[in-house]
């Protein structure tokens, strides 16, 4: 385990010191007339046997070596950057991690990543989990008030796998809920209980004025109950699986 930890460790920091790390775009898509709406950065760290090592992998190594401020502000400017080279209509949505807010520079480096690429602010997305509320509510709440403040959009992600998801959303006035892909999963064992839960966010959702996407849709069978769920959008591998940029082509756009 100690040399498997040390030889990611060792990617990991090569990686971060020669800008090594590879961004792949998953689409989102709008559900009433099914057309493109932006895309999900998701990083990824290159392995030397040319796979590559998802986050959940290597991201918390990232925040103990204390790498993820390097990290995201990498992936804010990349994102931000090749999102630049899109449609006005498509926005990019940038997973954030509890470990940036706590260095207390993420309103900065989100403001560099936009003047720098010249991305309009409600082209960007930035996507929280309920673990970063739980650690310093009140000073993540401010935080969050000041990108608001920018134009950029805040998202709750992988809502309903929390234990206090519903009282964030009255605390702060969140664009859009992400319903996690776990959901989807259970929904193809023909689980009852999960088409009302689902239904029920989406319906609780448009009572507070959130938008809501439902991640790890992978059938026909989930777009249709989605569409007359009335969901807002839809992402997973049914519409497409993360991509580099340069695989994007004309015809996507």
């Amino acid at each position: 385990a100690m040399q498997k930890r040390g030889a990611l460790e060792k990617i990991l920091r090569d990686a971060v010191a020669h800008e090594g790390l590879l961004l792949q775009y998953q689409p989102v898509i709008e559900m009433s007339d099914r057309h493109l709406v932006g895309f999900e950065a998701l990083v990824r760290l290159p392995a030397p046997d040319g796979t590559l090592i998802a986050p959940a992998t290597f991201i918390p190594l990232a925040e103990e070596l204390r790498l993820i401020d390097k990290i995201g502000a990498w992936v804010l400017r990349e994102a931000c950057s090749t999102a630049m080279s899109w449609p006005e209509r498509l926005t990019v949505a940038v997973n954030l991690s509890p470990a940036q807010f706590a260095s207390g520079s993420i309103e900065d480096t989100v403001a560099k990543a936009l003047k720098d690429s010249g991305l309009e602010p409600h082209r960007l997305e930035l996507e929280i989990t309920e673990t970063l509320l739980l650690a310093n509510t009140e000073a993540t709440i401010a935080a969050l008030r000041k990108l608001k403040a920018m134009g950029v959009s805040i998202v709750m992600d992988d809502f309903g796998t929390g234990y206090s998801s519903l009282s964030y959303l009255w605390k702060f006035p969140f664009d859009k809920i992400k319903i996690d892909r776990s959901f989807m999963a259970a929904f193809e064992q023909s689980d009852d209980g999960v088409e009302t839960v689902v239904k029920s966010i989406i319906a609780l959702g448009r009572e507070m004025k959130m938008r809501v996407t439902v991640e790890g849709v992978e059938t026909a069978h989930q777009v249709d109950f989605l569409y007359n769920a009335h969901a807002d959008q839809v992402q997973g591998f049914y519409f497409g699986k993360p991509i580099p940029a340069s695989e994007i082509g004309a015809d996507v756009l």
